[in-house]
């Protein structure tokens, strides 16, 4: 996610610059042809056109950042749901022996494996290191050997949670509490991967991109009557805006696509990671920062 109030020059630059140049080698062409045998072509279809089309954009530039919002609404609720499960952990599991602290270390250390195998799984990146030096080898092995990883570390919690409460360490009061949690967490997995796996229909995605170029195809022959010499310049950038609006949809329409428009994902991952580990006192990494105006 850009963190930047202004956008660097260079930043900009690199996305605008191929439809740039091609914009304005056509509308350069289209000029020269004007000059060289004279045309009229109506201006009121292209007005016409150019209306419709930013209300078509400007709907799915919308709708896409819906998708991104719900995102990071989703990994602010995953956000609190782990800080929950810590202090059920910590302030309400039975503490008197070896076996019960090492039940809150367990829980809490899996949560933090947990979110960081789910951040991985919705950037489609293999499960690394943030993944398993938090697990034990024979939970690590347990969770590689299933599809869905993160799934499969909650249900390990989930049994864990059970099989303290067979052993009389709690209550079923309390793993109702730490069950409710869980499905707090799975909801918000399912909502994560419902972004993930569900792209905007195919004429959300095809129309609007078609429609835009063709537009740009055709501004310069309905300006060029009126703009003459200046159409290279005012036909490009009224043509670059179109297209910039196409693009916003394109970045946003994926809020995990681990590019620098996506939702922060490691960073919120290490914002879950500081607060669980503080909460059992270990020692806790420092927090991610912006790497050249992008947090990641």
């Amino acid at each position: 996610m850009i963190v930047d109030a202004i956008p660097r020059v260079r930043t900009i630059v690199l996305e605008v610059w191929q439809p740039l140049a091609l914009l304005f080698v056509w509308d350069v062409a289209v000029t020269s042809a004007y000059l060289l045998t004279p045309f009229h072509a109506p201006a009121l279809p292209l007005t016409l056109f150019g209306s419709a089309l930013a209300l078509f954009l400007g709907f799915r530039s919308n709708s896409a950042y819906q998708r991104w919002w719900e995102g990071r609404v989703l990994w602010g609720a995953m956000i609190n749901a782990s800080r929950s499960l810590a202090r059920v952990a910590v302030n309400f599991l039975p503490r008197d022996g070896d076996a019960s602290r090492d039940l809150t270390r367990t829980i809490v250390l899996r949560q933090i494996a947990y979110v960081h195998a789910l951040r991985r799984a919705l950037r489609r990146q293999p499960s690394d290191e943030d993944v398993l030096r938090y697990l034990s080898p024979q939970e690590a092995a347990d969770a590689l050997a299933r599809t869905n990883r993160p799934n499969a570390l909650l249900d390990g919690t989930g049994r864990r949670i059970d099989e303290a409460r067979r052993a009389g360490s709690l209550d079923t009061i309390l793993q109702s509490r730490v069950e409710t949690i869980l499905i707090d967490i799975a909801n918000a997995q399912g909502g994560m991967e419902r972004l993930k796996n569900t792209p905007l229909p195919t004429q959300y995605r095809f129309l609007p991109s078609f429609f835009t170029r063709m537009f740009c195809v055709l501004l310069p022959i309905g300006l060029v009557e009126t703009l003459e010499l200046a159409t290279p310049v005012g036909s490009t950038v009224a043509g670059l805006m179109f297209l910039a609006v196409l693009q916003i949809g394109d970045d946003l329409v994926d809020p995990f696509a681990d590019t620098v428009h996506d939702v922060p994902l490691t960073a919120m991952c290490r914002t879950i990671e500081i607060d669980l580990l503080q909460a059992i006192g270990d020692q806790a990494p420092p927090p991610c920062m912006p790497d050249h105006g992008v947090l990641w």
